[in-house]
Parts: structure tokens; C-alpha cells; sequence
């Protein structure tokens, strides 16, 4: 989902350092309508009619109720409601148990509507919860997962239950696992793939400490396109530790084409298959049989081994050979919403010693429905493979980045044959999914394979095509090597673009894009810019496709453009490493990078207010720098402020590495950075986030006026 962060328009023409702007009437947007309220200060809307929907929208879900009105309407959840850890799942029976995830799946409904988040992912496990929970005794048992939006209903049974309407809010609960909110995650869930990796390790530290704990990990067939998994899973068959490998299936596909396809049913022989597979008596059995082979010798082993893989691949769905290869004992296809048959494979998984790891493939679908019973308790607002998606986009919605970016580049490939879209990471956004449409040839998406994707990227510029490698900030940094070796070492022409940069809202840390500047701008071959507003990130697409010697990138942020009341214009190709003055003063420069511009136009709409004259330059570019802007900028002030959303190590530093080599530093000019804190910023509203981050107009100006000497006046600011 797109969250918000403060921006206010830009201003001057593209390259015009001398060209006064017109101040006058600038749009103020909040990004996001979706959030909670931004401060009074803050959120003015330009157009009238605009102004109108956002409000009504944020009166719809910008206040969460007492927890007595929290619901949309109140059902009764007697089992529910006395579970106060998952001891008190134990000894429920296989109804109370139905029952149990059926109230579950009411109250998540509930919840995550009233919040507009999706809810199908989290929905699809509950029954997979509820059955790992009773058969396993967390949290001396260790229960790992890959997805964050999958572990809502373990947090509601290990006793988070009563703060699960403070989800993904400022001080409240996460969105994915977290050591530090309760002992029940043992490990934190971020970008998927790792769990595995995690578990395998506890499992080798248990056994080297002579301890007994079971240890479990629930994966997504969405993660298992990255290649940390199947690594995991080979060094788990080598090291042959007790573990269980969970495979949640919700039968997604990257390509619709081939999800479109014959799906494998659970039907009674399967679920018979799968208990016969887990059960003791068989393990045994097989492991006996081992043990004659071998010593029979002469090739017997190898050749029951063979006998063996392949009866077990007649039984289980195509692929499950797989598995087993790497050395995992594959269970499955079980179905993941029958409640016996999940307890019955996990008792008999959890009763076996020394069984080496072992997967169970577990088929789920997302769009699981409460029991009929319960549904008439929900009303109407609940039907058939309804979710909150279902409810956001009948309200009105913002123009993002994305949007613009996908209207630029699909205008650009209309005119350009060359011009091709990879994706990488978790999911698509609605935005690329009309480019996908528009050019289907020329969209490929990888999935959470971002180092691949960064790779494939080089081979079809090396084949002649213009690619665009689109991958959220947070999700590059695994790709990174890759970045390195295989593109900007070779200089060969990829265009990296960077969503989701800076701080995301309610994601946090997570999915914090903070590091995407600073380890793109230290490669040599590298051109690194980024967009002030709409108009910059259209010239900027129009800059990329022009760049055929050498890499760029240029990085987004999530959320609403700077202004809505025109169309995109056709973008210009700007001059590499050429900024642009907005505003010019004598006492202080400003110098932003990205959609911090926004905000220095900010800070200097109150700094004018208090006589305080302000040039405000957008740097367009972390790399190449803008020399002579710089030069010009610390000749004609006494101080120089640079502001971006990054971490310590980024534009800044540049900009002080190139004034410090220049010697503007040994005269007159005072330089200071501001940037993202060196600590984590946890989950909030964007408009929080920024606040915590010290990165709004206010915080800017209040930097100014404590270095002019004017404490009193920096402080009564920031009240």
C-alpha cells in the first residue's frame, strides 16, 4: 500500500538557477489518505474537491474507537475470548478447535477492515495456527515465520489479542514478528526467505547444547522464489538436524497464465497418503528397510532408494522430488483449512526422534470463508472472497509515484521498441499491473528474486534492450552484489528504480528504504539522482532512457505526488550532474535531495515569515554533484544546510567530501546535514515517522534558526 510523507510543490524551471519563482498559492498534499490525521499545520489541501474527499475519507478511519466500539459490530467469540495463551489451546477438542479459528478469522475480518489493510494472506493460516499451537508448546518450542501478514492470528493466541487494533501504529504492534514485543517470536519476520536459514541455526545450537526444543518454520510458496531457501534447505539435509519445514501453499503464480492451471485437489486418498507418510509406524518401517538394504549391499541401497523416491513421487504433486533431493522428508499435500487432518500430521511429526528435517506441504486458499454459521453473525459487509482491497479502491485515492512513472514509461515504450520492465520483490503494485497489461511482452516479473532480477536486468541490456530494473529500496539491498559485479564493474546500461525510498510508515523498519543513497553512491560507474516532485520523476525517465554507457538509478518514495490539479507534462532529458535553484536568499542555502525539496520550500515558507532570506536549490543528482552549484552555493552564504531522506553516508557526505576538498570549508561557510538518525524507526504514521526523524519544515527550520543564534525562536517552532 502507498503511505504518506510530507511534500509541498516545487518551483523554477528545470535548470534555471536564475529564474525567480512565483511563491504564491503552492499546493500543500497529504500523500496518503488512508493514514491517520497529520497535524493541523500540515494538512491543507490545495483543491476544494479534493479537500472534500480526504476529509470525509479520514473521518471514515483516521480515529481508532475505545476497544468497547472497536468492532464494526459485535459478535460473540466465547472460545475466543477465553484463550489468554496458546496453554489454553491444548486441550480443545477438534470442534472447539473448528471453532476457535472460525472466531478468529471473524475477528481478523474485523479488524483489518476497520484498519483498510488486506486480510487474505493472515486469513488463509488461521487454521494452520490454531493446529500448531495445539500440537507444539511455544515458546519453549520455536515457531518461525517468513511472512509478517501471516502471523496475525499467532500474535492474537500468544496473548496480543487486545492490542491488535494498535497493528502497525506508533507504539503499537507490529506488523511481522519482533524479539523484542513477545518471547513467543523467536525470530523476526521481514523480507521473507530467512526463516529457514534461522531455524536450522537454533536447531544445530539445540543440539550442540544437548537441548530438546522442536524447532518449526512456516514458509510461503511466494518466498520460495528466492534462493536463500533452497540454500537453507540443502545445508538442513546435510546437516540432517531435526526440523520442520512448513510449505504454505496458497497457490500463487507469478504468471497468470500458468495459476490459470489444473489445480491438485486434497481429496480423501491425499489426506490418507499424507497421515500414512507422518505416521511413526511408516518412518520406521522405511528406516528399517534402509538399514536391510545396506547391508545386503551390491547396489541394493541405491537401487530401493530409487524405488523408493520414485513411489513417493507418484503419491505426492509434482515437484514434492524436490524436496526430497535436498534432503527433506516430504509430507503432503495436506489440506490447510481441515483441522484433523493438520493436528493429526503434526502430533505424528512432533512424536518422531531423530527424524532429520522434514517438510509439510500445506495447500491454503486465501479467500477461505468463516463456516456458514458464523456468517450470518458478520453482516453484509462480509461476502465471498471479499477483503479490505474490496473496500480501498471503491474510495478515492491519490496519484502516487508509481502511477507517474508507469504513465511515463509507457509512453516512452510506445515510441521506443526497446524499452522493457523487470520487477523484483514481494508483490506487484496495482500501478505496474497496468503496464503489464498495456505491454505484456515487456513486463517480467521475478518474484523475490532480486538478485536474478538484477542479473537478467544486465543480460538484456547486453542483448540491446533498454531495461528498467524496478525493486522497492529495501528489497535492492539483496541484490546488491550483484549491482556491484554483474552491472556497474561492466558498465552496462541497467536503469535501477528504486521504490519505496525512505521512511514507509506503517511497515517501519521492515521495509525502510534508508540505505538505497548511500550504497548506490559509492560505486564508481554509477549515476544516482532522484525526483523533487511528479515532473522531475517524468524528466527523469526521459533521462534514463536517453543513458546508454554506463548504470543509473533513481529512487521514489511511496506515497501521493506533489501536486494534483494538472496532467503530466512529456519529460525533458536533464543534464547529468545539473541542479536547479528555487529560491534565492542571502543568509541561509537549503540544499535538498529528493522529495526533502518539499520540505526546504517548507522550512522556508516559515523562515520568510520571521525575516530570514533562504535559497532553496534541489540537487537532482547525489552523483555526479552539481560542482559549480556548490561553489556557487558556499561563496554567497554563510551557511549550507543539505537535507535527504538517507541514511548517514549518503548525499551529504558527498557534498561534504567534495566542499571539504575544495577548501570551502576552511573559510566562512558552515555546513550541517541533515539526514535519517542512525537507529531504526519503528512503525507509525508517515507523518510521525518524519517527525521522529527530525525531517519535517519544522525541524528544518528550526536547524536554520539555531545556527543563526536564534535558540528561543527554534524552540517556540517546534511546540
Amino acid at each position: 500500500m502507498a503511505t504518506a510523507s510530507v511534500r509541498f510543490s516545487a518551483f523554477g524551471a528545470h535548470g534555471n538557477r536564475n529564474e525567480w519563482p512565483a511563491f504564491s498559492g503552492f499546493s500543500k498534499l497529504e500523500s496518503w489518505s488512508f493514514q491517520f490525521p497529520p497535524s493541523a499545520e500540515v494538512c491543507k489541501i490545495a483543491s476544494a474537491s479534493v479537500a472534500t474527499r480526504s476529509k470525509n475519507l479520514s473521518s471514515q478511519i483516521n480515529s481508532l474507537p475505545d476497544s468497547d466500539d472497536f468492532f464494526y459490530e459485535k459478535v460473540a467469540t466465547p472460545m475466543l475470548d477465553v484463550i489468554e495463551s496458546p496453554t489454553n489451546v491444548k486441550n480443545l477438542s477438534t470442534k472447539e478447535l473448528r471453532q476457535l479459528a472460525d472466531e478468529i478469522r471473524l475477528e481478523l475480518s474485523s479488524i483489518l477492515r476497520k484498519a483498510q489493510k488486506p486480510s487474505n494472506a493472515c486469513l488463509a493460516v488461521v487454521e494452520l495456527t490454531v493446529a500448531i499451537h495445539h500440537v507444539f508448546h511455544a515458546p519453549a518450542d520455536k515457531i518461525l515465520w517468513d511472512v509478517g501478514e501471516q502471523t496475525y492470528a499467532h500474535k492474537m493466541l500468544t496473548g496480543r489479542r487486545s492490542l491488535m487494533n494498535t497493528l502497525r501504529q506508533k507504539d503499537g504492534l507490529s506488523g511481522f514478528t519482533s524479539r523484542s514485543e513477545s518471547e513467543y517470536d523467536p525470530f523476526g519476520a521481514g523480507h521473507g526467505c530467512s526463516s529457514i536459514s534461522a531455524g536450522l541455526g537454533m536447531a544445530v545450537a539445540r543440539d550442540m547444547k544437548g537441548k530438546r526444543e522442536r524447532i518449526m518454520t512456516v514458509i510461503s510458496n511466494v518466498t520460495t522464489m528466492a534462493g536463500q531457501v533452497y540454500e537453507a534447505m540443502s545445508n538442513a539435509g546435510y546437516l540432517d538436524s531435526d526440523m520442520i519445514v512448513i510449505l504454505n501453499d496458497s497457490r500463487h503464480s507469478l504468471h497468470p497464465k500458468v495459476g490459470e492451471g489444473p489445480k491438485r485437489s486434497i481429496n480423501a486418498l491425499s489426506s490418507t497418503l499424507s497421515k500414512l507418510q507422518s505416521s511413526k509406524s511408516f518412518r520406521k518401517f522405511r528406516e528399517v528397510a534402509k538399514g536391510v538394504t545396506k547391508k545386503i549391499g551390491r547396489g541394493m541401497h541405491e537401487w530401493a532408494a530409487k524405488v523408493d523416491e520414485f513411489a513417493r513421487g507418484m503419491m505426492g504433486p509434482p515437484g514434492s522430488t524436490l524436496f526430497e533431493e535436498l534432503g527433506l522428508y516430504y509430507i503432503g499435500p495436506v489440506d490447510g483449512h481441515n483441522i484433523e487432518d493438520l493436528v493429526c500430521v503434526l502430533q505424528e511429526v512432533a512424536s518422531l526422534n531423530s527424524m532429520g528435517p522434514v517438510l509439510i506441504h500445506v495447500v491454503t486458499n486465501e479467500n477461505q470463508r468463516i463456516e456458514r454459521s458464523q456468517q450470518s453473525e458478520i453482516g453484509e459487509n462480509v461476502g465471498e472472497g471479499s477483503s479490505c482491497y474490496d473496500l480501498v479502491e471503491s474510495n478515492y485515492q491519490p496519484r502516487t509515484y508509481s502511477d507517474c512513472f508507469v504513465e511515463a514509461l509507457a509512453r516512452r515504450a510506445e515510441s521506443d521498441k526497446d524499452v522493457v520492465m523487470v520487477h523484483g520483490g514481494v508483490e506487484v503494485e496495482p500501478s505496474l499491473q497496468l503496464f503489464r497489461e498495456k505491454f505484456p511482452d515487456k513486463f517480467f516479473d521475478v518474484g523475490m528474486a532480486e538478485q536474478h532480477a538484477v542479473t537478467f536486468s544486465a543480460g538484456l541490456s547486453c542483448g540491446g534492450l533498454k531495461p528498467f530494473c524496478v525493486i522497492p529500496s529495501a528489497f535492492l539491498q539483496r541484490g546488491f552484489d550483484q549491482v556491484v559485479h554483474d552491472v556497474d564493474r561492466q558498465r552496462i546500461p541497467v536503469r535501477f528504480v528504486i521504490t519505496s525510498a525512505g521512511l514507509v510508515g506503517s511497515n517501519g523498519p521492515v521495509h525502510c528504504g534508508a540505505f538505497d543513497i548511500t550504497f548506490m553512491s559509492c560505486l564508481p560507474n554509477m549515476i544516482v539522482m532522484a525526483p523533487s516532485d511528479e515532473d522531475e520523476l517524468v524528466d527523469m525517465v526521459e533521462t534514463a532512457a536517453m543513458v546508454d554507457d554506463r548504470p543509473l538509478c533513481f529512487r521514489y518514495p511511496r506515497g501521493a505526488i506533489v501536486r494534483t490539479d494538472k496532467g503530466l507534462s512529456r519529460g525533458i532529458p536533464i543534464e547529468i550532474g545539473r541542479g536547479r535553484i528555487l529560491a534565492e536568499g542571502k543568509d541561509v542555502a537549503l540544499l535538498g535531495y529528493g522529495s526533502m525539496v518539499q520540505n526546504c520550500v517548507k522550512a522556508w515558507s516559515l523562515l520568510s515569515k520571521l525575516g530570514i532570506e533562504v535559497t532553496v536549490a534541489d540537487a537532482r543528482f547525489c552523483k555526479p554533484l552539481d560542482i559549480g552549484l556548490l561553489r556557487e552555493l558556499c561563496e554567497n552564504h554563510a551557511f549550507l544546510v543539505t537535507v535527504e531522506e538517507g541514511s548517514i553516508g549518503g548525499f551529504g557526505s558527498h557534498v561534504a567530501q567534495f566542499i571539504s576538498l575544495d577548501g570551502r570549508l576552511d573559510g566562512r561557510t558552515k555546513w550541517r546535514p541533515i539526514v535519517l538518525p542512525d537507529a531504526y524507526i519503528e512503525h507509525a504514521s508517515p507523518n510521525e515517522q518524519l517527525s521522529l526523524a527530525g525531517l519535517t519544515g519544522h525541524h528544518i527550520a528550526a536547524t536554520v534558526l539555531s545556527l543563526l543564534g536564534r535558540t528561543r525562536e527554534a524552540l517556540l517552532l517546534m511546540r
